[in-house]
């Protein structure tokens, strides 16, 4: 990363600013840094001037204890002033269920896009299931056990074990264990797994609910309920997307929603 900022507890972000125009400030979710949103920022850049950043603990960036989600929003307090005083955010994943919450705190946030932020509906018992994670993950991180935490993600998400086994053996999986603390922060984030609905009520701004329409229905559901949640909501779908959207797709979307 090119460049360094300081956030309000002293924590050193590093971030990168490409384009011109209205700024936009791109988060990333769990088990990822700004390397993760850089496709996608590139060619926001066209229009836009993006700032993309290694979330606290990750990449580049510092980490400072104790954690708590409020750090995480006095980040983006900083990232955006680096921008001018005043963007648009946009979050993928967990990562938007941090950039509604910093829209709800009240930060000069013009507008607010999010991709697939995973709430559920628990009307199926699927609180206890939540819960396990979070007392699992817990132990497993209190313990020293990286690659136990990335396993229990890794499940969370539905991937299946032979291929769970299978990134145990990768290249990629010392990278995965040297950010695996942070699961507990994308844990704090997400609060309880349900929507925000009191708190996304208080977001003032435009905000942009993106779904793929070849992921799972649930998701496709927690999409439509935040957008439903925010008196200025608006769900889009895109077909033949998973969470693992194109950016190629994903950004004509976002430029006509973040255009002035």
């Amino acid at each position: 990363m090119e460049k360094k900022t300081l956030s309000r507890d002293g924590t050193s972000l590093a971030y990168e600013v490409a384009g011109q125009g209205p700024a936009v400030v791109l988060v990333s979710g769990a088990m990822s840094t700004s390397s993760t949103v850089a496709p996608l920022a590139g060619l926001l850049a066209r229009r836009f001037t993006t700032v993309r950043y290694d979330r606290r603990g990750r990449g580049e960036s510092g980490d400072t204890a104790p954690y708590a989600v409020e750090r995480e929003v006095e980040d983006l307090a900083a990232l955006i002033d680096v921008a001018g005083g005043e963007a648009a955010l946009y979050g993928v994943s967990s990562g938007g269920a941090l950039v509604l919450r910093a829209a709800a705190s009240g930060l000069p946030v013009s507008r607010v896009a999010v991709y697939e932020t995973p709430y559920a509906d628990f009307s199926d018992g699927g609180a206890g299931e939540r819960a396990a994670y979070t007392a699992r993950l817990t132990e497993a991180l209190g313990q020293g056990r990286r690659g136990d935490a990335v396993e229990l993600f890794l499940r969370l998400t539905g991937l299946a074990e032979k291929m769970i086994q299978g990134a145990r053996q990768s290249p990629m999986w010392a990278g995965m264990e040297a950010i695996a603390p942070t699961l507990a922060y994308d844990d704090a984030v997400m609060g309880d797994g349900l929507v925000p609905r009191e708190r996304l009520a208080s977001v003032g701004v435009p905000v942009l609910a993106v779904a793929g329409g070849a992921s799972p229905a649930w998701m496709r559901e927690a999409t439509r309920a935040v957008a439903a949640a925010v008196p200025r909501g608006t769900y889009r779908e895109l077909a033949d997307q998973d969470h693992m959207v194109d950016p190629n797709v994903l950004a004509p979307v976002l430029t006509g929603f973040f255009a002035p």
